[in-house]
Order: structure tokens, then C-alpha cells, then sequence
């Protein structure tokens, strides 16, 4: 396993950690969730910047790579839907998005193809890091103001995403046709 690979999996196994921590009932622990999840999205970074520079580019960081995204920023998005700071709306919306892509891999792989993540993924992977972020600090206040920041910054999240979702779907269509 290459060092590339080595990061993304560092990624899957703070998930967890992230997610124990910020289900604890203590700002202390908020905010070290908050640190974990921040250093899980570094690691999003640093693994692609790797693989490109060092040629490490390999099938199974094409497919975990994004896989690992897919696990960090859906716990952040269900724990934050747990505290009444998502809408249901758009953890649904984000949901069915990673699904669709997901089938779209499935059938991919089926063929023998890995399907690598677009500009436009990266972008709404970004976006929704950078939502869950503003929105893990604004968390303990009850201000209108910070639920407002959060709100806009996840809906905006929410709109990469679906834009990735229909990029995603016409780039591979030829994938999903019946033969």
C-alpha cells in the first residue's frame, strides 16, 4: 500500500473517532471532533496532492479515496441533522446523490472501468467540508445569526452537490445503458 493510500485509510479510521467524540455531551469534546474532523479533511488534501506528484495513482485509491469522503462528510451531516442544524431536506438530497453515484461506480466496476472523482466532486466535497466546519463551530450558539451562516453555507454545500450529481450522470451515462 503506497503512502497516498496509507492517508486515505488514516481518513476512514478517524471517522469513527470524530463521530464518538462529538456524540460525547461536552464542548471539550466538540471541539476535539471538530479538530478530528478538520484533520480527516486534510488528509482528503494531502492524499491526492501525493498520489499526483508521485505517481501513486492507483485503482484502489480511485475507489476509496472518494468512498472515504462519502463516510466523513455523511457522519458529519447526520450529526449535525441529530442536533437540529441539517435539514432532513438536504441530508436526503446529498443522500440520494452519493447513491446515484455509488450505482454508477457498481456498474463501472461491473465493466471493469473505475470511474475517477471530477472538478465538480472535488468542489462539492470542499464545499460540504467547509459547510460542516462553519456549521461544527456555530453549533453551540443559539443565535439566529449562526444558524442563518450554517444554513446558507450547507444549502450551497447541497447545490455542488446536485450540480457534481448531474456532471456525474452525464459524463457516465453510457455506463447505465441497457444492452
Amino acid at each position: 500500500m503506497n503512502t497516498a493510500n496509507k492517508i486515505t485509510m488514516i481518513r476512514v479510521f478517524l471517522v469513527p473517532i470524530f463521530m464518538v467524540l462529538f456524540m460525547i455531551d461536552n464542548t471539550i469534546c466538540h471541539y476535539a471532533a471538530l479538530g478530528v474532523f478538520i484533520l480527516a479533511s486534510i488528509t482528503d488534501a494531502a492524499d491526492g496532492h501525493i498520489a499526483r506528484k508521485y505517481n501513486q495513482i492507483t485503482t484502489f485509491g480511485k475507489f476509496v479515496d472518494p468512498l472515504a469522503d462519502k463516510v466523513l462528510t455523511t457522519a458529519a451531516f447526520l450529526i449535525l441533522m441529530y442536533y437540529d442544524r441539517m435539514s432532513v431536506w438536504a441530508v436526503m438530497i446529498v443522500l440520494t446523490r452519493e447513491f446515484m453515484v455509488a450505482g454508477v461506480r457498481l456498474a463501472a466496476a461491473g465493466e471493469g472501468n473505475v470511474v475517477a472523482a471530477s472538478m465538480w466532486g472535488k468542489l462539492k466535497t470542499v464545499s460540504q467540508m467547509l459547510a460542516i466546519i462553519a456549521a461544527m463551530l456555530l453549533l453551540p450558539s443559539e443565535r439566529f445569526a449562526a444558524h442563518f451562516i450554517s444554513d446558507i453555507l450547507i444549502w450551497i454545500s447541497v447545490v455542488f452537490t446536485v450540480i457534481s450529481g448531474i456532471d456525474y450522470l452525464i459524463k457516465n451515462w453510457h455506463l447505465m445503458k441497457l444492452k
